[in-house]
């Protein structure tokens, strides 16, 4: 009997929409995949800025954002699901605290999902409170809500051609202009947004 296929895990990956995509939540998206297994997918959309700073975000929430480098980074549209709560994709804090003979099973906070790749994706609000004393994590990329696939989904639309996937570089999440993030995505796959039909798929 052939052995059966591992099943497909794309966590610390990004999906990257294909021109056929029209949904209005996801045209033109990069999704960066916090978690992905058989009972389906989580992420957050890293390109998609929303007319709110993180200065006006810490307002709303009754803080104040010490961090001058951040105050002036957008909030971003992390999806169609839970779009008043907030999500904290930042860099792994154990592994910048914890040696390497130490058990690193706890975060620095309360409600954080570890992602293999040395990220992390807090919901939890001390990270904000963090980051309002100055402190916190040193990249981060906040987003009101969250995209997610239920069992099978996101390989059915990945079937249809819909997405694209490539392993995730966390310097197009932190360090690129939020503008060329798309194309930045693309171009870890060798491609440029020109060389994509929107008819792909529908041959």
């Amino acid at each position: 009997m052939p052995a059966e296929s591992a099943p497909m895990n794309l966590t610390h990956h990004f999906l990257i929409a294909m021109p056929g995509l029209e949904d209005a939540s996801f045209a033109r998206s990069v999704v960066y995949l916090c978690e992905h297994s058989e009972r389906g997918a989580l992420g957050l959309i890293i390109n998609k800025p929303m007319d709110i700073s993180l200065e006006g975000l810490f307002e709303k929430v009754d803080l104040s954002l010490g961090r001058k480098d951040l105050t002036r980074e957008p909030v971003f549209q992390g999806g169609p699901v839970q779009t008043e709560r907030g999500f904290v994709l930042h860099d792994s804090m154990r592994a910048a605290a914890a040696s390497d003979d130490e058990e690193a099973d706890d975060s620095a906070y309360a409600s954080t999902m570890a992602i293999p790749g040395g990220l992390e994706m807090t919901t939890s609000k001390d990270v904000l409170e963090a980051l309002s004393h100055g402190a916190g994590p040193r990249r981060v990329l906040v987003t009101l809500g969250y995209s997610s696939w239920g069992e099978g989904q996101l390989e059915s639309e990945l079937a249809e051609n819909s997405w694209l996937t490539v392993g995730a570089d966390p310097a197009v999440i932190f360090e690129t202009p939020v503008g060329e993030r798309y194309d930045r995505a693309l171009g870890l796959l060798g491609l440029q947004a020109w060389m994509l039909s929107p008819e792909a798929g529908r041959a």
